[in-house]
């Protein structure tokens, strides 16, 4: 079954930039692992404070190795000082 990730995530002041330098390092290697099928990074139109992270994986097995990659961990250990984070992991109803 697969499982889609959404992140939300708002910049603290002053650090816009460094969030999109951090959220950077995250997309080819992201992309490149063998479960997921989609990872893509956005930014609000009109609070370009705010980034929404769109993941997309086959399964939980894949979610748990996206987690334990040196990429993620890396995330993981700086995002709390760039940027407010509210994660929200999905399971599908009806997708297409």
């Amino acid at each position: 079954m697969p499982i889609k990730i959404t992140v939300i995530l708002k910049a603290h002041p002053s650090k816009v930039d460094e969030l999109r330098s951090l959220l950077d390092t995250l997309v080819a290697p992201s992309r490149a692992e063998p479960g997921n099928l989609r990872f893509d990074i956005w930014q609000d139109q009109t609070n370009p404070c705010r980034f929404v992270l769109d993941e997309l994986y086959t399964d939980d097995a894949a979610v748990a190795a996206h987690r334990a990659t040196p990429h993620v961990q890396a995330y993981l250990s700086q995002i709390n000082d760039v940027a407010d984070r509210t994660s929200i992991v999905l399971n599908p109803i009806a997708i297409g």
